[in-house]
């Protein structure tokens, strides 16, 4: 009579354990080293983090925020960036084929913190909110590395519209 219960919980179990991770969140890890020195800074130690999809449920990205989202290159790959600038920001580009980018309604731009070693958005521009799946919320593995992610954003990535009103005068779109 064993069978059926385990049967039974199987069936109750796969769609509710479905639902908390589609729901609430999961843990990933975090490769490569676009990231340093927030995540993976030892070439040698790989961090995860647990990708908290609750927090994104309404779309509501903030600057600074590191997220998780489908490549807009390769739809079957993730990527974990840092938001750097939300719809209506002006951004400062780091090679894009544009030096200032007006950040769309319903997009965001997202950078990885080892400039010039990071796949974002100064190849491929802002990207879709709708694109954005979760977001890093702790390390939770090493243990020597535990931590809550803040959000921050240096002051050499401030959007331009928040460093200076008057360069938007000057600047032509």
């Amino acid at each position: 009579m064993k069978t059926p219960n385990l049967l039974k919980s199987i069936f109750f179990g796969i769609p509710v354990g479905i639902t908390i991770v589609d729901s609430f969140g999961y843990v990933a890890r975090v490769d490569g080293i676009s990231m340093q020195p927030a995540l993976n800074p030892d070439k040698d130690q790989t961090d995860y983090v647990f990708l908290n999809r609750w927090a994104i449920k309404s779309y509501e990205i903030k600057r600074g925020d590191i997220i998780s989202l489908v490549s807009p290159k390769d739809s079957s790959q993730k990527i974990i960036k840092r938001v750097v600038g939300v719809e209506g920001d002006l951004i400062a580009t780091l090679g894009y084929k544009k030096e200032i980018v007006r950040v769309p309604e319903g997009h965001c731009w997202i950078e990885g913190d080892h400039t010039g070693h990071s796949m974002d958005s100064n190849n491929f521009g802002p990207v879709s909110v709708g694109l954005v799946t979760a977001k890093a919320s702790c390390i939770v593995w090493p243990p020597s590395r535990w931590q809550f992610i803040q959000s921050f954003l240096p002051d050499s990535r401030m959007p331009l519209n928040l460093v200076s009103n008057s360069i938007i005068g000057i600047i032509q779109f």
